[in-house]
């Protein structure tokens, strides 16, 4: 399906906006195909749950879809029901399985495969995920060691015995995820491998899946059938500690709404923090409504949270430190060294992007690269460019 090489979606148009998120198709399209080599001879899904991470799901996936990717992961059904009126041949699957008797029918009507992950999820889809008499396409989640969600590796075994005599089931796919995958030398890593190694001998017909963005950099033993992508694809590192790979999906910027000058003692936004010098202060239209942390706070303020270093922004080849505490829609940052001649109302500070890299602003907010992008909001302009045409 082609993409667009520059599309917006319904968001405020751009004089009505406080921000502007600018999602690169071409990098997520060069992330994907990264993965891809990575993952080899796997093949490579995309996890585009929670709204594509925040960044489109229609969008991520049509371009996703353009880019040669053909096996989906959501979380919900209803994700998945808005994903395949998009993408009507595409592989579609449920991470957190059956609610209800009465969510079947959705599942069978738009062609999703459930990921069973319980007894209640068997039960309901040996009921009633049939089709014509035919048994419709399942996987099967087998817990390894995170305690979330998924089958103990003991009901693993019976179901497949039960199956072997019933054939009420179709199972596709056996998955698990791993915990600790961003740290390769976490001793769970290889005790999670080990045990789904044994659980795939009972699936002998079904493909595998035990990777995430992380996993597919522990080794080639671990790639299973399928990788399954996901923060990586929109630009996070996948593993602590060394260099990030991906090139930068989402540029988020904040509008300068006012310039000001605070002079040494003087205190600024809620608290009361007061500066050390003489200060020009840019005040941005962003805050922690449109996904900037109370957490990324700047230094001398008392909160909890704030232990580490401020967040800082990007504007006129510089970096700026927020100073003062986040609020609901302002952000205010130090732009002293930029200059009050240099900087005006309308300018654009980079909140995060290529200049100012998302997993470290998230460092600084006590917090992860998911979660800033998962609550980005709906008060940025929104534009798409790169698109694969």
């Amino acid at each position: 399906m082609p993409v667009p090489s520059h599309i917006s979606d319904t968001g405020p148009p751009p004089h009505l906006a406080g921000g502007r998120l600018t999602v690169d198709l071409s990098a997520l399209v060069a992330n994907y195909q990264l993965l891809a080599r990575r993952s080899a001879p796997a093949g490579a899904a995309a996890v585009l749950k929670a709204d594509a991470y925040g960044l489109g799901l229609k969008p991520v996936g049509s371009a996703l879809w353009a880019a040669g990717c053909r096996r989906f992961f959501v979380a919900l059904p209803q994700e998945g029901i808005e994903l395949r009126a998009i993408l009507p041949e595409a592989e579609i699957f449920v991470l957190t399985g059956l609610f209800a008797v009465e969510s079947a029918a959705a599942y069978r009507e738009a062609r999703l495969i459930p990921v069973l992950n319980s007894q209640s999820d068997i039960s309901i889809w040996e009921a009633h995920g049939w089709n014509d008499q035919r048994s419709r396409p399942c996987a099967v989640h087998v817990d390894t060691g995170m305690n979330r969600l998924g089958l103990t590796p003991e009901r693993a075994r019976s179901l497949a015995e039960e199956n072997a005599l019933t054939g009420a089931l179709t199972p596709i796919l056996l998955m698990s995820h791993l915990a600790c995958a961003d740290t390769p030398d976490h001793p769970l890593n290889r005790r999670q491998l080990e045990l789904f190694q044994a659980v795939r001998t009972l699936f002998p017909q079904s493909e595998s899946s035990l990777c995430n963005s992380a996993g597919i950099f522990l080794g080639s033993d671990f790639l299973c059938d399928l990788t399954r992508p996901g923060i990586a694809l929109y630009g996070g590192a996948p593993v602590k500690g060394i260099a990030n790979p991906m090139r930068a999906v989402a540029t988020v910027e904040a509008r300068v709404v006012q310039v000001r000058h605070v002079r040494a003692g003087e205190t600024v936004s809620y608290g009361a923090t007061p500066l050390a010098r003489d200060s020009v202060i840019a005040v941005c239209s962003a805050g922690y409504a449109d996904g900037y942390h109370l957490a990324g706070s700047g230094d001398r303020v008392p909160l909890r949270r704030a232990v580490r270093k401020a967040a800082e922004g990007f504007i006129h080849g510089r970096r700026v430190p927020v100073v003062g505490r986040v609020t609901m829609d302002l952000t205010l940052f130090d732009v002293t060294e930029v200059g009050m001649d240099v900087i005006a109302p309308g300018d654009h500070i980079e909140l995060f992007g290529p200049n100012m890299p998302i997993d470290e602003v998230a460092e600084a907010a006590g917090t992860i690269a998911y979660e800033l992008l998962t609550s980005l909001g709906r008060r940025y302009y929104r534009e798409y460019v790169g698109g694969v045409v």
